[in-house]
């Protein structure tokens, strides 16, 4: 019943579901024996165990949990398990007892169907089949069944195995971590080095990560990169939990008579199946497996705390078992030598706990920027590589080292720009990939928050209370660097650090679930011409040690096993015919020549004036793009942003803070994508598709772009040089592909530079307009209106220092008034020693205004210190479209 992968065809089996209803209807029965020897067979499943003491029908005991193996009920369409034979028996449901033989034939049938050859459910299936075999022998020569009842039905062929993917993730907890393998080391140390044979599904990658590498992968060893490495968070375990740990080890130690260790009877709680009684007498059941995972997930305040938990389990035991059993004499040892471990390590001091490494844990939290930072918070990282795509990543540890400065250890997801996969392979907006690399970084180096989410949630809503304002990412895969492979995540809590595992949080919900379409790679644009299907993965872009990747990279391989084939193009819809021009009176005058109609998009407009009327036939503007046109997939990681826009008008569209494509209008001139589809990027650039428009004169003006760089790269650049250059109303520098105005050249070499053409013709209609008003006005055409006088410069002096001397009359008056009121209040509060009071104030509200003075200047050098060490330069570690792709 449990499982390590699925196999591809689910078993050949006849569906007994009904057979319950149909024998009541029929009125079949089993006879007082068979139903006697029915639970006989099933009493000697549960207790049968093997020399090593290894029960093989744990594993068989419960259905597979549809939750945690979607895919079981997808494989095996009849899921049998011991519960359901107890079931069936105590509602008589069997009417003939080959009906309980096939049952019992279909428990092993389906683990030999679902598990592989090597996996322990598949071995233990194996065990299960023989013991019933046996039973079902012995119940033939006693003539309680037929010989033909007691041979198991042919259920169908076991299909074979599907190919094995390159590397399974582990999909439990992740709980192979440093103090298991400890225990297993201390384990096989006082087995006389012998390792049993470890029972259930158990992963090659886990098996591998265990064993070490193999012979070709130490040949490799000098080759790979170790940015690739898989890692683990740090431990960092204060006093008390370093204390608890010691004591789960030691009490590992202890054998009794026969020669077992002790604590392994104490490792699990009895099946509920198997023993109900046990869970109607105990009220507070708990093993060792469940005390480890408190330990692990911080829930115990203290070695007492702890201690509470050990003495409830050793009592349990005591309590349930008969005073002569072996159980109840081992509890009895166990925990008297567990208190002796407990005493003796609560008697040394907390310095004797301190890391090698003298780190101090802060379990609480890092206090920083007025913001707590803690286990589990997501967060935005300082990436050397690139400003604009800050590194995601969920804190596991926060700690101290001996100079006092504060670090945490954050789980890193990469961008889908950041990792090598099949070119085919299509992603979620705003996706990202978890990976193995557990990376240490300092307080300052933590930007701001984010949030990722599973992508079984992503498409419902989002983080309640969440800032609107910051980023939102979906996550669905795991990322394996050295085999560039990404395998989908069973369980989102895996993921998670074990203290925040067991916590949810709530959720503002949308008013339906939104669908998330995919879009393709945003890498599509790097793959190669003449790149072929056998060609191994292209290497990618490294650049600082403590950061992803400046740049994956794309192959033609073949597409992994969980990668779903890329979704088919939506068909276009068939042409339409462009609407006949409308007629439409030209106002241009008859002194506009064509040259005149040369005006840039970037132009500025005369105030309070008519934009100048096109002929039908050349107007392309933002508001005849048609509504079919197909969207570019727009990622938020591009690292300067174009966008073809009016000059001036920059209203934002992004929803993220770091590097987002900003839309500030539509542009009119084809784009014709070669080497692939039109729908996939191949350059970052705006989209210029428009099917419904005609084709722009040959002659047209291209339209301009402008790119600005997200806030955190411009903050990087110093104000003094911001101040220099154009920027938005926000303060962002701008970037123009071309000048900002269509200029007319010079009438004759060395004369100045001209205003353009929209300018020039703008300013004649204003001039003919005036004349032809004066003409109806019957006034001269060199008229001009009367200026307003002027006030003369003397009266407006004499007046100007009339003011100032009131101004300063009401100060003196105001500040004798202040003075009055101050010293009334003193001779209440002090009475006749009222001037020593104020003098004694006065003292102190200087020594205060001092001290404030002091904190702003040093506040003020670490502000500039932080903003030193933070500034990154803008040259020399600059990515350019000409290092990504050969055609620039």
């Amino acid at each position: 019943m449990a499982s390590t992968s699925p196999r591809n065809h689910s078993s050949v089996v006849n569906t007994t579901e009904n057979n319950g209803i149909e024998n009541a209807k029929t009125g079949l029965q089993l006879s007082d024996a068979q139903l006697k020897a029915v639970k006989n067979v099933i009493d000697s499943l549960y207790a049968y165990r093997e020399a090593d003491g290894h029960d093989p029908s744990k594993v068989f005991h419960r259905k597979v949990n549809k939750r945690a193996l979607p895919d079981y009920y997808d494989v095996i369409k009849e899921p049998v398990a011991l519960s359901t034979l107890k079931y069936k028996l105590q509602n008589r449901e069997y009417g003939a007892f080959a009906e309980f033989v096939r049952d019992c034939a279909l428990i092993a049938h389906n683990a030999q169907t679902y598990n592989r050859p090597e996996a322990g459910a598949y071995q233990d299936a194996l065990v299960i089949r023989s013991v019933m075999e046996k039973q079902f022998t012995q119940l033939a020569e006693a003539k309680v069944i037929s010989a033909e009842d007691a041979i198991l039905p042919d259920l169908g062929e076991i299909p074979p195995a599907s190919p094995r993917p390159a590397e399974e993730e582990e999909e439990e907890e992740e709980d192979d971590d440093e103090d298991d393998e400890e225990e297993e080391a201390d384990d096989s140390e006082e087995e006389g080095g012998k390792r049993k044979r470890r029972r259930g599904p158990r992963s090659l990658a886990a098996i591998t990560k265990r064993d070490g590498a193999t012979k070709e992968d130490a040949q490799k060893g000098a080759d790979s990169d170790p940015r690739k490495k898989r890692g683990r968070p740090p431990r960092v375990d204060t006093p008390m939990e370093a204390r608890i740990k010691v004591i789960l080890k030691g009490i590992r130690k202890y054998k009794n008579d026969t020669g077992q260790i002790m604590i392994h009877q104490f490792e699990k709680l009895p099946d509920k199946t198997a023993m109900p009684e046990y869970y109607h007498e105990i009220k507070e059941p708990i093993a060792i497996e469940i005390i480890k995972r408190k330990q692990k997930r911080k829930k115990y305040q203290s070695v007492d705390h702890f201690m509470r938990d050990i003495d409830t389990m050793f009592n349990n035991a005591k309590a349930y078992n008969q005073d002569e059993s072996q159980i109840y004499k081992d509890a009895v040892v166990l925990q008297e030598e567990t208190h002796k471990l407990a005493d003796a390590e609560k008697s040394k001091p907390d310095a004797d706990y301190v890391m090698d490494e003298g780190r101090l844990p802060l379990p609480n939290g890092i206090l920083h920027n007025g913001e707590l930072w803690k286990v589990g918070d997501w967060i935005h990282i300082q990436n050397p590589n690139d400003v604009t795509k800050p590194i995601v990543g969920q804190i596991y540890r926060t700690w101290q080292d001996s100079e006092g400065q504060k670090w945490v250890n954050a789980c890193w997801y990469y961008r889908p720009e950041q990792t090598v996969h099949q070119y085919e392979k299509h992603f979620f907006p705003h996706e990202v990939v978890k990976t193995g690399q557990y990376r240490d970084h300092h307080i300052d180096e933590v930007i701001d928050r984010c949030f990722v989410m599973f992508c079984t949630r992503y498409n419902r809503g989002r983080p309640r209370g969440f800032p609107k304002d910051k980023d939102v990412y979906v996550c669905e895969s795991r990322y394996n660097e050295e085999k560039h492979k990404m395998n989908k995540i069973k369980t989102w809590a895996s993921c998670l650090p074990d203290e925040v595992r067991d916590k949810d949080y709530e959720m503002d919900l949308f008013d339906g679930a939104k669908k998330t379409k995919k879009v393709p790679t945003p890498l599509l644009h790097m793959l190669k011409d003449d790149q072929m299907e056998s060609d191994g993965a292209p290497k990618i872009r490294w650049g600082a040690d403590n950061a992803p990747p400046i740049m994956g990279a794309v192959h033609k391989g073949p597409r992994d096993e969980n990668q779903s084939p890329p979704p088919e193009p939506t068909p276009s819809p068939p042409p339409q015919p462009p609407p006949p021009p409308s007629r439409q009176i030209s106002t241009v005058p008859k002194y506009e020549t064509p040259s005149h109609r040369r005006t840039s998009e970037l132009d500025t407009r005369m105030a309070n004036t008519p934009e100048l009327t096109a002929a039908p036939t050349a107007t392309y503007s933002n508001h005849t793009q048609s509504q079919n046109q197909p969207l570019i997939p727009q990622y938020n990681q591009q690292t300067a942003s174009p966008a073809s826009v009016q000059y001036n008008q920059y209203p934002s569209q992004s929803t993220s803070n770091y590097g987002q494509t900003q839309q500030h209008g539509a542009a009119s001139a084809s784009y014709h994508a070669s080497q692939a589809d039109a729908r996939y990027p191949q350059v970052p650039q705006p989209y210029r598709v428009n099917n419904t428009v005609p084709a722009a004169p040959t002659n047209s003006v291209r339209p301009h772009e402008i790119y600005r760089l997200s806030e955190q790269a411009n903050a990087q650049i110093p104000e003094h040089i911001r101040q220099d250059y154009q920027q938005d109303e926000h303060g962002n520098v701008l970037f123009f592909t071309a000048p900002p105005v269509d200029v007319l050249p010079p009438t004759k070499e060395g004369s100045a530079v001209s205003h353009t053409a929209r300018y020039l013709a703008e300013k004649l209609r204003r001039r003919i307009a005036l004349k032809e008003k004066r003409q109806a006005e019957g006034l001269p055409e060199d008229y001009e209106e009367p200026k307003p006088k002027k006030i003369k410069p003397e009266i407006d002096e004499a007046l100007a220092g009339q003011i100032n001397r009131l101004r300063n009359e009401a100060l003196q008056v105001m500040i004798h008034q202040m003075q009055e009121g101050t010293e009334a209040i003193y001779k209440s509060i002090h009475g006749a020693q009222w001037e020593d009071g104020a003098r004694f104030e006065a003292a102190r509200t200087a020594q205060r205004q001092a001290e404030a003075r002091d904190r702003t200047a040093a506040m003020a050098e670490l502000r500039r210190k932080r903003e030193e060490s933070e500034a990154v330069p803008l040259t020399g570690s600059g990515v350019y479209l000409d290092d990504l792709d050969p055609r620039y």
